[in-house]
């Protein structure tokens, strides 16, 4: 039904249209860019088997919104903050980014928050955040391995035409004092990236700010209880080659001994390691100290063999070859565990 001319305009009020009026981001001819960084306070935890890490650190974004400017003398501060919650929430007029953990794992807690504006519409936004990040991990070279741990934020709902982030250059890369067991903090990075937006059907392009750790693991753990003792151990299994060929039993016995201590450190290590499906630097150590252990048990059978059919002079000069053949075969097979693990992963 057309109104009759006599019926007055509906009017809108003027708090209504000033809220409408920030409720968006700012249209200045193109994108907002919000300036970002984030500082690492701590890092609880590293899983391996599930691929997360758990962090607690200070989010920092940084903006410019020139309908939030204002005149200090008229205003009476030369800052406005607001903080907590209730500030932030309920007082605060102006619009900001959304800005959400994209990697999550697990419930993201925020400890609190503080906005600050600037007279010339600076928004300068903090919050401290603890939160479980899903991370992928490399354990080919474990336990000499190194990883990037990653914490991505995008902003929700808006794509790069609306709003892009940046990495602050104003505030310096740090990571407070961060202390991880087991681990060495290798590096902290910031960066951006651009992917497309899954909730837009991948029509949309959205930046992202990535905020890593690199990390190394201590592999002294590892050495102590595994790698060490075994390296020992296969070298004492060798010693059947200095053993009289007339104690064949004796032999075996020393042989049989080793490869089921090879089967302990192995069974040791799956509880160790996580459930993957690529094997590890570990995992090749492991087999070739228990296939060359199982060398001496078959060359203690052909020297019985040879001693038994009369062949003495054979069976010693195989003895003596395998006295220097299968300890340099031994520590060839690290060195090229080692330069696969390296070279190739």
């Amino acid at each position: 039904m057309t109104p009759s001319a006599a019926e007055p305009a509906p009017v809108v009020p003027q708090a209504a249209s000033n809220a409408a009026f920030v409720l968006g981001p700012p249209k200045d001819g193109g994108p907002v860019v919000v300036r970002a960084s984030f500082e690492f306070h701590d890092i609880d935890e590293i899983s391996e088997e599930n691929e997360t890490f758990e962090f607690t650190g200070v989010l920092t974004l940084r903006w410019c919104d020139k309908r939030q400017a204002f005149d200090p003398a008229v205003v009476g501060v030369g800052e406005k903050v607001y903080q907590g919650d209730y500030q932030f929430n309920e007082l605060s007029p102006s619009w900001f980014p959304q800005v959400v953990l994209i990697n999550n794992s697990d419930t993201i807690e925020q400890q609190g928050v503080v906005l600050r504006v600037r007279p010339d519409g600076t928004q300068i936004l903090k919050a401290k955040l603890t939160a479980v990040a899903k991370t992928e991990f490399n354990l080919r070279r474990y336990p000499f391995d190194k990883q990037r741990l990653e914490a991505v934020f995008e902003v929700l709902g808006f794509d790069e035409d609306e709003v892009v982030l940046e990495v602050d250059k104003q505030t310096p890369v740090s990571a407070g004092k961060l202390w991880v067991p087991q681990w060495t903090i290798a590096g902290i990075g910031m960066s951006t990236r651009h992917h497309a937006a899954s909730h837009a059907d991948g029509r949309n392009i959205e930046s992202a700010l990535v905020a890593s750790v690199d990390v190394e693991r201590k592999a002294f753990y590892v050495s102590r209880l595994v790698i060490l003792p075994l390296i020992v151990i296969v070298l004492l299994s060798f010693s059947v080659f200095w053993m009289d060929r007339a104690s064949l039993g004796d032999r075996i016995s020393v042989s049989f001994i080793g490869i089921l201590t090879a089967v302990a450190y192995q069974v040791v290590m799956n509880d160790i390691l996580p459930r993957i499906a690529y094997p590890t630097w570990i995992n090749g150590f492991l087999n070739v100290s228990f296939l060359l252990m199982v060398g001496t048990v078959i060359i203690n059978l052909v020297v019985g063999g040879l001693d038994k059919h009369g062949r003495h002079d054979v069976s010693h000069r195989v003895d003596l070859l395998c006295r220097w053949i299968f300890p340099l075969s031994y520590f060839g097979l690290i060195v090229a565990l080692f330069g696969v693990a390296f070279l190739l992963f």
